[in-house]
């Protein structure tokens, strides 16, 4: 049996690249009761209820600025995915209090909406920019990454419970860079911020599994950080345009040369599994024995996870396999 069957699954930012492969997927294998769309474009729930022709799923227009609005789209839902944010460092820097508006007090406003309308479960995503941050979209993720930990305390024992995923840039999303090397490399010419920069990759439908997964593993409280491979900024560029002349232009205000996602001051609180950590909150209420008992084994004093100092490391083939259609 699926963790989401016969359940009602509301996925905030619903419209964007992880919310429709995360639907797809949810409508295919989970057999869910019905499956709720919140976004703030219409036509961009238009144009994807055209491709998602199935009667269990719903469509809400709202922004998780709006609290009244959430608790009213919330009313009879099991579980929601918060994955509506403001994304883009650049355009954060830029317009900082609308960042902290989406990222900071929407977070509240779910965490408030859910315990308010007995939601069962709440996973939030989060990024590697929320550990150590430098930007104010990192600094704002981080924040609501406490919110959402801290969520737990304010729901109860019996109440809402709260989690939250961290993951690394996704292949092919909006925004992320493989995209923008393809279109510039129609102009035999890429910039590149600095030769030694490095990031952790994943894949849309290993983000999914992910937080199927952390669904099924959560008791509340918990950050789960996947172990995904790195690969440096001049690999990935000789995979998708090996052509291109390569202008190097700095790294940018807000980035930084490598990402971080469990960072060293975390260490102490971590467990390390097979193919993931979690970050315990530092709470007495906290109880850390289920994930123990799983096989969760303490990281080291002075350990952290950064995409320079990775086991995994992606090839330029390997790359290639997995950004595939965007290619």
């Amino acid at each position: 049996m699926g963790v989401l069957e016969g359940k009602t699954i509301l996925v905030t930012g619903g419209t964007g690249s992880f919310g429709k492969r995360f639907i797809r997927t949810v409508l295919d294998q989970e057999s869910p009761r019905k499956v709720i769309v919140f976004s703030r474009d219409e036509l961009k729930q238009f144009e994807m209820a055209q491709s998602f022709p199935d009667p269990r799923i719903r469509f809400f227009i709202g922004d998780v600025r709006d609290k009244a609005r959430l608790s009213r789209a919330f009313k009879g839902v099991d579980v929601v995915v918060h994955a509506a944010a403001l994304k883009q460092v650049p355009a954060a820097e830029y317009n900082p209090f609308e960042a902290v508006l989406t990222n900071v007090i929407g977070a509240q406003n779910i965490i408030d909406a859910s315990i308010d309308c007995g939601v069962q479960q709440v996973v939030a995503l989060s990024t590697d920019k929320a550990a150590n941050p430098i930007n104010l979209y990192g600094a704002t993720k981080l924040c609501s990454d406490k919110l959402f930990v801290s969520g737990n305390a304010y729901a109860g024992r019996d109440g809402t419970r709260f989690a939250v995923v961290r993951y690394g840039n996704v292949v092919g999303s909006r925004g992320s860079v493989i995209p923008f090397f393809v279109k510039m490399r129609e102009t035999g010419r890429l910039p590149i911020t600095d030769e030694r920069m490095t990031r952790f990759w994943i894949t849309l439908e290993q983000g999914v599994k992910f937080v199927l997964d952390s669904l099924r593993r959560m008791h509340g409280g918990e950050i789960f950080v996947p172990k995904i491979p790195s690969m440096n900024i001049m690999d990935l560029a000789r995979a998708v345009a090996p052509e291109c002349t390569y202008d190097f232009v700095g790294i940018r205000p807000g980035e930084k040369l490598h990402e971080v996602m469990v960072p060293e001051d975390d260490a102490r609180m971590t467990l390390e599994f097979k193919d993931h950590f979690v970050i315990q909150p530092a709470f007495p209420w906290w109880n850390a024995e289920p994930h123990v008992e799983k096989g969760g084994v303490p990281c080291a004093e002075g350990f952290h996870y950064s995409s320079d100092n990775n086991t995994q490391w992606l090839t330029e083939d390997q790359l290639k396999a997995m950004a595939g259609e965007f290619l």
